[in-house]
Parts: structure tokens; C-alpha cells; sequence
């Protein structure tokens, strides 16, 4: 009957034990990747924000950088840059919304996947819309570029409530994304959870 030798792990070598605790440490290729793109977003979206803050709170710093001589914007130059400022903002949301993680939050896997700049574009083009329809010193400039805006905003606005899909209750069957609110809809989940629950309770009565 052939003997089994167990190895000794107790007399093992320091040159051993040494590229054991460097592979442990030393981090994946892809750990230091997602390390370096997510300081580069951090850099990039903090120096656009702090454009998009001159560009939309104080413009006429750039203008005072720009020219010797004092001088005050046009309406033109002002409405420009109100917007310019809001994309610029909408860009740096947008980048620090998309870091790569290794672990990325449970929440975000739940629904169907969606263009990752669908969010911020729509509330940034609604909020541009805003602000054009309440602008009257650029003339028609700000009506085109209102229902422009207002149109891809709206759009999105569709597809982030109604674009994914349909959220079937699994107790009573209904669309949870329909209401009963001042239309009274008879399909809506809310109604239909209240008589489920009526059939429930009758069931049980009976």
C-alpha cells in the first residue's frame, strides 16, 4: 500500500510566501484602467462646471478677459451663454454619471437599459426650453430654439416614463404605471388593486 506525502506548509520559504502576498496585491490591470478614467472624469467635470457656472452666472467675465476696453453684452452674447453654460454643465453630469466601477450600484442594473445621456440631455434641453420661452431679447431666436429644445425634452420625457417596459403587476395584472388620477381610469393599478383586494376579502368571507 503506497504511502500519500503531505506537504509541509509550515517550512515554506520566505521567496514563497513573498510572490504570494505580491499577487494578492498587486491590483488587476483593469482595477488601475477604471482608477485613471475615474480621475480624468472627476478633473474634466469639475472644470467644465466651473464653466458652465462663469458661462451662465457671470458672463461678463470672459468678456472683461476678452477686451481692454469695458464693455457689456449683447442680449445675443447673454442668451448664448446661458445655454452654452447649461450644456456644458449637462456634459459633466453626464461624465460622472458614466464612471466605470467594478461594483456598480444593484440599483442601476434593475430596469432595461437606456442611453446613459437620456436623463441628463432631457432635463437640460427642458430646462433650456424654460428659459427660452421666458427670453424676449433675441427676438425669434428664442422661440425656435424653445420648441426645439422642447421637443427632444418632451420626447425623452416620454421615454423615461413610458419608453421601457411595461411593469406588470404580478398580483392583480395591471400596467403600475397607469393612474386614476382626475381621469378616473377603471385600468388603472391603483384601481385595480382595490378590487383585488375586495375579491380577496370576499374570498375569504365566503
Amino acid at each position: 500500500m503506497s504511502s500519500i506525502e503531505m506537504k509541509d506548509l509550515s517550512k515554506r520559504s520566505a521567496k514563497e510566501e513573498a510572490e504570494e502576498n505580491n499577487h494578492e496585491i498587486q491590483p488587476s490591470p483593469e482595477a488601475v484602467n477604471n482608477e485613471a478614467i475615474s480621475a480624468w472624469t472627476m478633473m474634466t467635470a469639475s472644470l467644465l462646471t466651473l464653466l458652465a457656472a462663469i458661462f451662465s452666472i457671470y458672463p461678463q467675465l470672459l468678456l472683461f478677459l476678452s477686451i481692454n476696453t469695458p464693455s457689456t453684452l449683447t442680449p445675443l452674447e447673454r442668451f448664448l451663454s446661458i445655454h452654452f453654460g447649461i450644456w456644458l454643465f449637462t456634459i459633466a453630469i453626464a461624465l460622472l454619471l458614466n464612471i466605470p466601477s467594478s461594483s456598480p450600484l444593484p440599483l442601476l442594473g434593475l430596469g432595461q437599459p437606456e442611453h446613459p445621456l437620456l436623463k441628463p440631455f432631457t432635463v437640460a434641453c427642458l430646462l433650456s426650453s424654460f428659459i427660452s420661452y421666458n427670453t424676449r431679447s433675441v427676438g425669434s431666436l428664442a422661440t425656435i430654439h424653445c420648441l426645439l429644445t422642447a421637443v427632444v425634452g418632451l420626447w425623452g420625457l416620454w421615454v423615461m416614463v413610458f419608453g421601457s417596459s411595461v411593469r406588470i403587476s404580478k398580483k392583480t395584472g395591471a400596467d403600475k404605471r397607469t393612474s386614476a388620477f382626475i381621469f378616473g381610469n377603471l385600468s388603472a393599478a391603483s384601481k385595480q388593486k382595490k378590487e383585488w383586494l375586495k375579491q380577496q376579502k370576499s374570498g375569504h368571507l365566503s
